[in-house]
């Protein structure tokens, strides 16, 4: 019997179905990552490298610029985005309202297409 049962189940592998990464790092993340820093290194090593005043406050701001540029780009395309995100969706208000149409020209449309002759009603015998 117990060996009946246990033909009842099969192992599963359970990598199947989950993403890629290395470590707590997402693969889908490294190349836009590496992007991330080396624009942040360019800009301030490169524009506006005259600034600061020695190389550990260059290194500060290329730490500080790169790591706000991969938290927000983790943030807005990572595999949850969604919690996030979804705080910023307006709720629509939906309103019944009716209005007369007026027009832009003043025209009174409505009184040409009135009739101004009303028909009497035939009787029948």
């Amino acid at each position: 019997m117990s060996e009946e049962r246990s033909q009842e189940f099969r192992p599963v592998n359970q990598i199947l179905g989950s993403q890629p990464s290395l470590g707590p790092i997402p693969a889908d993340q490294i190349f836009p990552w590496t992007v991330i820093c080396l624009t942040s290194y360019l800009i301030i090593n490169g524009i506006f490298g005259g600034i600061f005043a020695d190389d550990f406050q260059r290194w500060l701001w290329t730490f500080l610029i790169a790591g706000w540029g991969m938290a927000t780009w983790w943030i807005l395309s990572g595999g949850r985005s969604w919690r996030f995100l979804s705080k910023f969706i307006g709720v629509p208000t939906w309103t019944r309202g009716f209005a007369r149409y007026h027009s832009l020209l003043e025209v009174n449309h409505e009184a040409k297409n009135r009739k101004t002759k009303h028909r009497s009603r035939r009787r029948r015998k």
